[in-house]
């Protein structure tokens, strides 16, 4: 899916001045699964990059590119957002993973939440 790698290049590419706020609807269950999928592309990028920190995780390219997929489109169904507040919603997650250095923190959760999707 092409949407990962926009995600991606517009959350490195925005000023700190132009933070968007995630929708208010979502539940805590949506907003994890967002970043999560956040936390997955961030890390693909940066193992991709060969950046000596991601390396300590699982190649995550391929399963969090499928678990950012299918957390996507459940959030899409039951929050009821269309594209761009899903994109909105996973660019505010993956910069406050930035701009908060909790990147590392929250990955062990959320490895444990790709393993429990079975992904």
């Amino acid at each position: 899916m092409k949407l990962l790698p926009l995600i991606l290049a517009a959350v490195l590419a925005a000023p700190a001045a132009a933070q968007v706020a995630a929708p208010r609807e979502l539940s805590l269950e949506h907003r994890m699964m967002l970043r999560c999928s956040a936390a997955f592309a961030l890390v693909a990028h940066r193992q991709e990059t060969g950046d000596a920190s991601a390396q300590q995780y699982p190649p995550l390219k391929e399963r969090g590119s499928k678990y950012f997929v299918h957390a996507s489109a459940k959030v899409m169904e039951q929050a009821g957002l269309d594209r761009p507040a899903i994109t909105t919603a996973l660019q505010a997650e993956a910069r406050a993973l930035l701009q908060g250095q909790t990147l590392a923190a929250i990955m062990p959760v959320c490895l444990s939440a790709l393993d429990a999707a079975g992904i």
